[in-house]
């Protein structure tokens, strides 16, 4: 008689797309022993190409251990779990050829398809967050240490579903007004206080002078660390390395009792040639190659980064920072652009709203992000701390 195995797997992405990772678990179906366990970091990709990915390892594993068994294959994924029993067309091109491996690997007869929701499913869940946490930590995933690291490193998973595959459903939920998410991460973005560079609209990024805070600056930070302080417990406070942001959080920490983490992730755009220099100087020197920038977020400026290169790196931050502080309020002192790109991925809004948005210094902008994908946008430029400056 041929063997029957489950199939349980799980894929997740800290950023949809971002940091990917699955996690598969093939089961003797009769006495429900774990034969096999695996995870692995897939780099960034969406929330739908982990979960088939997921899939496809825990299929090659089942095949490997009796290619004649029946496999039955749970998922908490209903795109997935649809597509593969055929009830749902498969309209996304990056999709189809991972599904054209899966349904190729075993016979069709062999394996049936089963949704089920994320609470049985937390073995599998488990080991794709693990894979994610060590490689947040620069490690690689394995089935020797995987306990051990899963227990020393905390986990938030940010499954998103990737909305182009998603068939008709439900409404988005009004966060506040649902059930209970859970407590959530909190950011409290504060862009650093005021420098030279700043009163006469320099661009000031990542290269140049690195300036420190103006005396007006100084001023600044101290009106948002009693604004801060004001508000509420803050249980740690990271900042970019550069100057004018470490001197902004280290006058905030101050307050609070607090030490300071660096996050290098965190560092302001490089603006390469165009440092130091004003809007009407870049557009006067380089007229095309500024046009280029302010119409793409792939364009660099000379010498510089883009856009899309400073959102790949702060998206590495912002999950390396819900990995380590779950449920907990962080004080992140950064830069302009850095800011925009938090609240542009906790709206899933399209990279070009960063045209679209202005931040004063010493503001703070508040982002609640929670474990099941969810985010809120609280606050944002608030800076009525300073009006009386």
């Amino acid at each position: 008689m041929p063997t029957r195995l489950i199939v349980e797997a799980d894929g997740g992405s800290r950023g949809n797309p971002g940091p990917a990772a699955y996690g598969t678990v093939v089961r003797d179906a009769e006495s429900g022993d774990v034969l096999v366990e695996l995870a692995e970091f897939i780099g960034t990709a969406s929330n739908n190409v982990a979960e088939y990915r997921g899939l496809i390892a825990g299929l090659t594993a089942a095949r490997a251990l009796d290619p004649l068994a029946h496999v039955e294959a749970r998922l908490d994924s209903k795109l997935v779990v649809e597509q593969m029993s055929g009830r749902w067309k498969i309209k996304h091109p990056s999709m189809i050829p991972l599904a054209l491996e899966a349904k190729a690997l075993l016979p069709p007869a062999q394996v049936t398809y089963e949704w089920v929701p994320r609470e049985r499913n937390k073995h599998a869940d488990r080991l794709a967050n693990e894979a994610l946490d060590a490689a947040a930590r620069g490690e690689e995933w394995s089935e020797a240490n995987s306990n051990a690291a899963f227990a020393e490193a905390p986990h938030t998973e940010q499954p998103v579903v990737d909305e182009a595959e998603v068939e008709p459903g439900p409404p988005n939920s009004l966060v506040g007004w649902d059930v209970d998410l859970g407590r959530p991460t909190t950011f409290l973005l504060l862009r650093h206080a005021a420098t030279a560079h700043t009163a006469e609209k320099r661009f000031s990024g990542s290269g140049g002078s690195d300036p420190w805070l103006s005396p007006e600056g100084e001023a600044q930070a101290r009106a948002a660390a009693a604004e801060v302080a004001a508000r509420g417990p803050v249980d740690a406070v990271v900042c970019s390395p550069l100057h004018r942001a470490r001197q902004t959080a280290n006058l905030v920490a101050g307050e609070l009792g607090l030490a300071v983490r660096e996050v290098e992730s965190l560092r302001e755009c490089a603006f390469g040639e165009w440092e130091g220099r004003t809007f009407a100087e870049v557009q006067e020197g380089w007229p095309d190659e500024l046009t280029a920038w302010l119409s793409d977020t792939s364009v660099a400026p000379p010498g510089g980064e883009s856009f899309d290169a400073v959102a790949a790196r702060v998206r590495r931050a912002r999950d390396q920072l819900l990995t380590r502080h779950p449920g907990r309020a962080v004080l992140v002192v950064t830069h302009v652009t850095p800011i925009k790109l938090l609240v542009r991925e906790a709206l899933r809004a399209p990279l070009s709203a960063l045209y679209r948005m202005e931040l004063s210094p010493a503001s703070l902008t508040e982002i609640e992000w929670y474990a099941e994908g969810a985010a809120s946008l609280r606050h944002f430029n608030d800076d009525i701390h300073l009006r009386t400056l």
